[in-house]
């Protein structure tokens, strides 16, 4: 069993934020499971579902706790691999990457996440690009994304969500050189 976790934000106003990637691939694969079972237990601190062969987890903790939700799964149902999926400022839109452990690099989902669980584990990033200036990063995370970038989104989630259902079957080193993209999707789309 792997269990695929989206890191976002619970709240409405978040959905369609940047930030919330990583919950959008998880609502992509919900609609391939409409059958998916919802397991409710408040000490997840998330949205569970049960699928074939996997788990799918939105943690409702907000983004910097989000490690408290995925070691209370984890430790009830001792997935084979853990899959994080998560926005990246370092890699422009459109950017997919593929990695085990290393440095959070400033992303309070994954700081949570090592602290709660290690590093060890399978991440899927995403890039989001940045914006010009270091001080608008928590503005830029919090927002949606440009016109540009909502026209590319769809073939962007689909991807990523083919190449999560490849790691189930496949090692990591395969999927990232079958999978890792480099676009240039919407590049001067600056905020």
């Amino acid at each position: 069993m792997t269990l695929i976790v989206g890191l976002g934000n619970p709240d409405f106003q978040y959905k369609n934020n940047r930030h919330n990637v990583g919950f959008m691939v998880i609502d992509a694969f919900l609609d391939d499971h409409p059958l998916a079972e919802k397991i409710t237990k408040t000490s997840f601190k998330g949205e569970l579902f049960k699928a074939p062969s996997m788990l799918l987890l939105k943690p409702t903790t907000y983004m910097n706790l989000s490690g408290e939700s995925v070691r209370s799964v984890s430790d009830y149902f001792k997935p084979d691999q853990i899959i994080v999926i998560h926005d990246d400022l370092d890699l422009p839109f459109g950017t997919v990457r593929y990695k085990i452990g290393g440095g959070h690099g400033g992303h309070n989902g994954l700081r949570s996440i090592d602290a709660h669980i290690g590093a060890e584990y399978i991440r899927v990033r995403i890039g989001i690009g940045k914006p010009l200036h270091k001080s608008d990063v928590a503005k830029y995370v919090l927002s949606d994304f440009s016109m540009c970038q909502r026209e590319f989104l769809p073939e962007l989630l689909l991807h990523v969500k083919k190449s999560i259902q490849e790691l189930l079957r496949e090692d990591l080193k395969e999927v990232s050189l079958q999978y890792s993209l480099k676009q240039t999707w919407c590049d001067g789309d600056k905020v």
